[in-house]
């Protein structure tokens, strides 16, 4: 089975709520919700390829200091197994705005399950609310 690297962030802003997206029409999992970030490149570090999907899908700017590592899932699908670090940010430059169609919430860490979320997703909850309450 194939091993997929992705990479994915919990932005958390002033009020400590965190942000999801809200996987598009037409994409795998559609409907769900997710932290934003995306597919490592071949080649790609972890960091890089989370500071150039946070561009591409919410058109902010992150540096990679205010990149925080937190945890990650490791995850067997059907057809694939997926291991995804979740780093967490406070501090970004731009507007969070949503590029790819999708739909954006903030959300406090103690609401996050009721959104229903890929499986990978689920278990980084709690993580977060460790760290928010």
């Amino acid at each position: 089975m194939k091993t997929v690297l992705v990479v994915a962030c919990a932005l958390i802003d002033a009020d400590d709520r965190v942000l999801i997206a809200q996987r598009p029409e037409g994409k795998t999992l559609a409907g769900l919700w997710e932290f934003p970030g995306g597919k490592v490149d071949v080649g790609e570090r972890p960091e890089t390829a989370l500071i150039r999907e946070l561009k591409e899908e919410l058109g902010i700017t992150v540096e990679e200091p205010c990149l925080a590592p937190l945890t990650f899932a490791s995850h067997a699908y059907e057809d694939f197994h997926l291991l995804m670090p979740l780093y967490i940010c406070r501090k970004w430059e731009g507007i969070v705005t949503a590029h790819e169609g999708q739909q954006l919430a903030w959300v406090r860490a103690n609401k996050l399950r009721d959104y229903p979320m890929p499986p990978a997703d689920i278990p980084l909850i709690s993580h977060l609310t460790d760290l928010l309450l």
